[in-house]
């Protein structure tokens, strides 16, 4: 059964940083690609960045070279780094498994101007 546990939303100004972290079993992180997905309300579900098993990575052009994606082997924990944030920003961050119809409660951010 997939569980997912994100955190490390909060509130910033424009400019700032925050680090999101998704806990989940070591039985799903160490088999499936990881990704982190945002959405804000009333739109579409957006993916935002995504790590294999074997730590390659791949990011959607709106926040590429702002985040970073990295995954912690030891705590089944997968991070996304995340800087010079900006109002567009705002939405909640969800972490998924591949290939799992399944999203978790999600972390707020959001990203004051």
């Amino acid at each position: 059964q997939v569980r997912t546990a994100e955190s490390g939303g909060g509130l910033v100004h424009t400019g700032g940083s925050l680090r999101l972290s998704c806990a989940t079993s070591r039985s799903i992180f160490s088999t499936y690609t990881m990704a982190w997905y945002r959405q804000v309300p009333g739109k579409q579900r957006e993916w935002v960045a995504t790590i294999t098993p074997d730590a390659k990575t791949n990011y959607a052009t709106s926040v590429k070279g702002r985040c970073t994606i990295s995954r912690d082997n030891a705590d089944n924990t997968v991070y996304l780094q995340m800087t010079s944030l900006k109002p567009e920003d705002t939405a909640v961050y969800y972490c998924r498994p591949g290939g799992f119809d399944y999203w978790g409660q999600g972390t707020q951010v959001t990203v004051s101007s």
